[in-house]
């Protein structure tokens, strides 16, 4: 079939989008048809006979059968590719809703199983109440086949879809379905805009003839590097197999060299445990490399996009016949809810792009995951099958724990949680500092500072997080000097009346909230001073009474702004004697831990980042030049630090712009701060330049974090989007960070810890309320749950709504 399973491409599909590109391919210069005055098009042409496009052409008649809707499938009806699908729960209620006579099919030959088998290193972890539901990919399109023949679809086999322009002026609206390597979209691309990114990993797709008795995982080692088998069974004497290695690992043991059969039996044989011996089979498989279909529209006049011709999602989370499934029955909601046909594509896409996007970055977590899969090969085992199972944070520890209690239990007790212990109360030790819990309130700017002092606001907003039962509170970035501030609004420690003022708060934190640590987070804002207070225009500059800024290289943050002047070494000097001021005022202010600000564009963030640093000295050029100066001003804070308490380093592990800092530089510049005495890194990204593009999504800075704390063998806070207690048990015991810092949630929620421990029943050391809250520690009644039961029940005849 022209659509795919799993990323894998059908044999003899069509050249991709990037080698005719190559070619000079051009695109359509014909206009598609314009959208129609109706919401529901008779003429409907569908391009490609996969299941997306097949489900949508049996949803369209079956809603108005006086539409004429053709399927082109350049294939036979009985050929097909790849083996099992599998679609969830959800999926399956949609088609049980729409189409209930193509669900009774599809249940009639699901096979359904709840555990996952983790094997790896000898051992085999469980984790059940998963549910899954699975068939040969064959029956699918034989039920769809079916269904669109008893509705009068025209089904075209062996037969290539006439060029998408003149479809587009033939048939009022004209479905894509075509796959990954869409021809159509290839057409349109400079209305579709793709973009096709391929990864780092190998992999084909294969099949048993017996059923696993469960979702599979298994890991080998071999010479040549780490392979891995995902499994799963499609029928009751059929599974589904998966092999997947990197790119290196793939050459290094000789499989580009191998043709189908030999391919098959050497995965056969790497996995024999897994197989009980038994073959493996192939049909018209290939090793591939996946691709992450975007687009940046998904219609244009009346031609629109549909599964993998719009987007792709790992294989790893799911079926890609899951989200064409999805897009059918949404495709057909739309044409049947909206006036016009304009409308109808234009909710379409509003309806499942964002969709779609939360599940890219999920199977992007989840594809990274087995890439990075060597980084976690020293994990205990029931810790190694927890981090497997969440790695694409859909699943959570307390979804886990829903799932298979005794599972997530047993993780549990392997991590050293005490009975009834969550994995976000247990305590973490930073040298001669324990905290209680690893729970952080994030630096917040506050930019309410008097001449650099903070006052009551700064009392009140750190004591009340304080009482809120996190095991750190951290300031603000505290500016060393006043020419380093970043608006007159921020605080600093370059006066004795500032450290006066931040003593009057650590008192109030070390007295009414006992066993909360308070740290201070020293910066400079270099390039981003001089600017409005944030509510009066983040990063723009001072209409007035502005300041003179200084940086690494004369790069002004924005276009039109303020140009700082370049260091000079003497200026080095003088800048790092202000960290090393401000660093004596902190411990004299009591203080408990003390942060460097590295990240973020801030000063000594620009030393760092190759955009931001063009110097030609000592200090620029190549990553360990621009490391010198952070390193040196670490080195004499560290020196002015009492030993016994902690100091951490914040730094940005990408600056979410081409020719920033790279994932391996960003652990080489943490590896460099621990060998110099940082107890810890908090990863944070970006706002390093102007320019930056980020890719936001929950916890969507913690596979920084996760990477660091692997390779460059140090303790991280992970930030970043993390907003619920479920997300932090999860990072900590699936050892992705070590502490977890949150700035918003502490923001709507001062008590933000304190409700944590509530809401999952625990009362130990790990969080303690204040004694005038401890009324408090239930959550309250609002309102009537004992609603009236119904009095009567009735039976037989039609009961409308």
């Amino acid at each position: 079939m022209s659509s795919t399973q799993g990323g894998v491409p059908a044999s003899g599909a069509r050249d991709s989008v990037d080698m005719r590109l190559r070619r000079g391919a051009r695109p359509a210069t014909t206009p598609p048809h314009p959208p129609a005055t109706t919401g529901r098009p008779l003429r409907t042409a569908i391009i490609g006979g996969g299941p997306g496009g097949l489900y949508t052409a049996a949803l369209l008649k079956r809603l108005a059968p006086d539409r004429e809707v053709t399927v082109w499938e350049r294939n036979a009806p009985d050929d097909t590719f790849g083996f099992g699908v599998v679609l969830s729960d959800e999926t399956l209620g949609g088609i049980e809703h729409a189409d209930p006579a193509v669900y009774a099919a599809l249940q009639a030959d699901f096979v359904r199983w709840d555990d996952i088998h983790i094997t790896h290193r000898g051992t085999r972890q469980t984790s059940g109440g998963h549910g899954f539901a699975a068939l040969g990919r064959r029956r699918l399109l034989e039920i769809l086949h079916d269904r669109c023949r008893s509705l009068g679809v025209d089904l075209r086999f062996r037969t290539e879809a006439p060029p998408p322009d003149r479809l587009a002026r033939e048939y009022d609206l004209v479905v894509a379905a075509d796959g990954v390597h869409s021809a159509t979209r290839d057409t349109y691309r400079d209305a579709f805009r793709p973009h096709l990114t391929a990864h780092r990993c190998r992999y084909i797709w294969l099949a048993a003839d017996f059923a696993f008795e469960a979702f599979r995982f298994d890991i080998a080692e071999t010479e040549h590097g780490v392979m891995q088998l995902h499994g799963y069974p499609y029928a009751p004497d059929a599974s589904t197999v998966i092999v997947e290695m990197r790119e290196e690992v793939w050459k290094a043991a000789g499989f580009d060299e191998l043709g189908e059969a030999e391919s098959t039996a050497r995965c056969a044989k790497i996995f024999a445990d897994a197989l009980g011996g038994r073959p493996l089979k192939s049909n018209k498989s290939a090793w591939t490399t996946f691709r992450t279909v975007v687009n940046e529209r998904w219609s244009h006049g009346n031609v629109v996009l549909l599964g993998d011709a719009a987007h792709t999602a790992h294989f790893s989370i799911g079926s890609g016949t899951k989200l064409a499934v999805e897009d059918a029955l949404a495709l057909a909601a739309c044409l049947e809810e909206q006036p016009t046909l304009e409308q109808a594509l234009t909710a379409y896409e509003e309806e499942r792009r964002p969709v779609v996007a939360s599940t890219q970055r999920a199977a992007k977590a989840s594809l990274e995951w087995f890439e990075d899969l060597p980084r976690y090969l020293g994990q205990p085992p029931r810790r190694f099958a927890f981090n497997l199972l969440t790695r694409s944070r859909r699943v959570t520890h307390d979804n886990l724990r829903l799932r298979d209690a005794r599972f997530t239990g047993s993780v549990e007790r392997e991590f050293g949680c005490p009975p009834g212990t969550p994995p976000m109360f247990t305590p973490f030790r930073l040298r001669g500092l324990t905290l209680r819990n690893r729970v952080v309130v994030s630096p917040m700017d506050m930019y309410s500072a008097a001449d650099g002092v903070p006052g009551d606001f700064h009392l009140v907003h750190l004591g009340a997080r304080a009482l809120g039962g996190a095991g750190l509170v951290m300031t603000e970035m505290v500016c060393v000097s006043e020419q380093g501030r970043i608006t007159p609004g921020c605080a600093g420690l370059y006066t004795g009346r500032q450290a006066e003022a931040w003593r009057r708060i650590t008192d109030f934190v070390h007295a009414q909230a006992p066993g909360t640590a308070i740290g201070v987070q020293l910066g400079h804002s270099g390039r981003k001073g001089s600017t409005r207070l944030m509510w009066e225009g983040m990063d723009e500059p001072l209409p007035e009474d502005n300041w003179p800024l200084v940086a690494p290289s004369p790069l002004p943050y924005k276009p039109g702004g303020q140009v700082p002047r370049e260091l000079t070494r003497a200026q080095l000097t003088d800048v790092r004697e202000q960290f090393t001021a401000a660093a004596r005022r902190a411990a004299r202010a009591g203080f408990d831990l003390l942060e460097l600000h590295c990240a973020h564009g801030y000063l000594l963030s620009g030393f760092l980042s190759p955009l931001t640093n063009r110097r030609s000295d000592a200090y620029g050029g190549s990553p360990e030049k621009r490391l010198r100066f952070p390193l040196e001003v670490f080195d004499a804070v560290r020196a002015e630090w009492p030993e016994d308490r902690p100091m951490t380093v914040r730094v940005s592990a990408t600056d979410w712009a081409e020719g920033g800092t790279s994932p391996e530089e960003a652990v080489a510049v943490a590896r460099a701060f621990a060998a110099h005495g940082a107890d810890a890194v908090d990863v944070s990204t970006g706002q390093v330049v102007a320019e930056e593009r980020p890719e936001f999504g929950r916890s969507y800075q913690a596979p920084y974090a996760d990477r660091i704390r692997h390779e460059a063998g140090v303790p991280v806070i992970a930030v970043g989007a993390i907003s619920s207690w479920d997300d932090v048990n999860s990072l900590i015991l699936a050892g992705r960070a070590d502490l977890c810092a949150l700035a918003r949630p502490h923001l709507y929620d001062p008590h933000w810890t304190l409700h944590a421990a509530a809401e999952q029943g625990y009362e130990g050391p790990g969080v303690v309320w204040p004694a005038p809250y401890r009324a408090g520690s239930r959550r309250p009644v609002t309102g009537r749950t004992d609603a009236p039961k119904p009095r009567l029940t009735l039976h037989g005849g039609r009961q409308d709504a």
